[in-house]
């Protein structure tokens, strides 16, 4: 097998560039924007993925000091992670465990929403590949010369044709459609690994919430 004759830039032209920009008028900007954030997120740039251990080790002297002193003289603390840190703000601002659970359901509201657009994206993007590749192969068949014996100009023009269509299935099957469900596994872990956070720190400081002790309190006398 001979590598470079897999390798035309022609041909990938026409299907990555044809296929990227069907893509982004299809989808607009907006979930192309999505879809390019979630691909950053994947590659480590532009923020650091969710570690559900290191947000408990933060939390961890925040929860200490809110069993120590009580919600009410606890002072916010930050760790650079949006919902945990405003969920905690809320949670010591209004002392009620409503206002956690109302912080991380908003939060979660927007990941899934930019989780959905970016997949969405992503899976048209992977329909559209071998769409292109038939495309490139129509071009490249409608170069076929004539009855003219002119060999080299067939062989290209057939070789076009393999490529594209190679080119469109291996772009919508091996890049796109396994890149939207890596981002799919992805946001469905970190929304477990979130949940499980969030339900550690309601565990953890609902007894320094005033009237939380009362309550249970009641419900052991029943």
């Amino acid at each position: 097998m001979q590598l470079q004759n897999l390798f035309d830039a022609t041909s990938a032209l026409i299907v990555v560039g044809g296929t990227c920009l069907a893509t982004v008028l299809r989808c607009g900007l907006g979930d192309t924007r999505a879809a390019l954030a979630a691909l950053a997120a994947l590659a480590g740039i532009g923020g650091k993925r969710f570690d559900a251990a290191r947000a408990r080790a933060e939390l961890a002297v925040h929860v200490r000091e809110m069993q120590k002193d009580g919600v009410i003289r606890t002072e916010p603390y930050h760790f650079g992670d949006a919902e945990l840190d405003e969920a905690t703000d809320a949670l010591i601002g209004t002392r009620s465990i409503s206002a956690l659970h109302g912080a991380h359901i908003t939060h979660k509201r927007r990941r899934v929403r930019q989780n959905l657009r970016a997949m969405r994206t992503l899976n048209q993007a992977a329909d559209l590949a071998p769409v292109f590749g038939l495309a490139g192969t129509l071009i490249s068949l409608s170069q076929l010369p004539a009855s003219d014996g002119s060999g080299g100009n067939f062989t290209a023009a057939i070789s076009m044709a393999v490529l594209t269509t190679l080119y469109g299935l291996l772009l919508g099957n091996i890049v796109f459609a396994p890149l939207g469900r890596i981002v799919a596994r992805r946001a469905s872990l970190e929304e477990q690994e979130r949940q499980r956070v969030v339900e550690w720190l309601e565990q953890q400081v609902g007894a320094a919430l005033p009237g939380t002790a009362k309550l249970h309190g009641v419900g052991h006398g029943r």
